[in-house]
């Protein structure tokens, strides 16, 4: 599928922001983060910015952008809908969490409250981003059991990498979050080699037999392609990543959206202060960096049935 910078940047900048209200809406109830007004600012703004900021830029994906809303309305059957009314929901709960925290200093009570269903809302929110994906049976990259548990995990490793930064300019050495953010990162890690090793080592049934429902007959082949030149459906569904490409891109996801921010999430374990700070600093720029070439090579190699009937040999 063609990999639109709109929907990278949508599904790795709304990922971390939800990720990161579900760490906020859980961790601030419970104890668990630095009770201060100015850290509850700064983090929810964070996560609003990053979860609302990839919301919007989805909408310029769309053919007729002015009629976004009307997506809403169709949550009884599409997964993107769902996603819309989540997110929407969300920020409700949400809004009256961060006005306790910022304002008033509580985070408990009917505010904690808030802060937890905000946290419920914002998962299933990344549920059903996952689930747009992983429910389209024509897309064997995508129809696959690895795809929510990815979205969940990326999505996580992102927030816990934001949230170690900011509770270091309010901490000494946190050292919960710090080892969380360590787990969460090697657990993503993981579930990426196997979403990767998955479609590497299985095909797609579909063949122009199977489509055509002629094979039967004989040996199938296409005379030739329906259309004389490129459509829509060829530039949106027929996008091709050579193999030596996809290896590589692999490489610089592994390394900078994986290994490196591993290495400087131990080092942050070991330093304080302003070292420490840089370093988690750098974990989540070299994440974001990772996650955005991931997320772009999950939409590349991505490859659409109806490339059967344009001469595709296997998808």
């Amino acid at each position: 599928m063609h990999p639109a910078l709109s929907i990278v940047f949508f599904t790795t900048s709304s990922g971390a922001g939800f990720a990161l209200l579900i760490l906020l809406g859980l961790g601030a109830p419970l104890g668990l983060l630095p009770p201060s007004e100015s850290f509850g600012f700064a983090a929810l703004a964070i996560a609003t910015v990053l979860a609302a900021g990839g919301l919007s830029s989805s909408v310029f994906h769309l053919g007729r952008p002015e009629r976004a809303w009307r997506a809403l309305s169709q949550w009884r059957s599409s997964w993107l809908s769902r996603e819309g009314v989540f997110s929407v929901l969300t920020f409700l709960p949400a809004a009256i969490f961060g006005v306790g925290w910022v304002f008033f200093g509580v985070t408990g009570g009917l505010v904690g409250l808030c802060g937890i269903l905000a946290a419920a809302l914002a998962a299933a929110t990344i549920y059903c981003t996952g689930m747009i994906y992983a429910s389209l049976k024509p897309i064997h990259q995508w129809h696959n059991r690895w795809v929510v548990p990815n979205y969940f995990a990326l999505g996580l490793t992102s927030g816990f990498l934001v949230l170690d930064f900011l509770v270091r300019i309010w901490a000494a050495r946190p050292w919960g979050t710090a080892v969380l953010t360590l787990v969460v990162l090697l657990g993503a890690w993981w579930t990426k080699e196997r979403y990767w090793r998955f479609i590497d080592t299985t095909s797609a049934q579909s063949t122009v037999a199977s489509a055509t429902l002629l094979g039967s007959r004989g040996k199938v082949r296409m005379l030739e392609p329906p259309h004389t030149e490129e459509n829509y459906l060829l530039k949106e569904m027929g996008f091709h990543i050579a193999r030596k490409h996809s290896m590589r891109l692999r490489h610089v996801a592994r390394f900078a959206g994986f290994a490196l921010p591993a290495l400087l999430t131990c080092l942050t374990l070991l330093l304080g202060g302003v070292f420490g700070v840089v370093a988690a600093g750098l974990a989540v720029g070299s994440a974001a960096l990772g996650v955005v070439v991931e997320r772009w090579l999950f939409f590349a190699e991505a490859r659409h049935t109806v490339t059967l009937y344009y001469g595709a040999a296997a998808v």
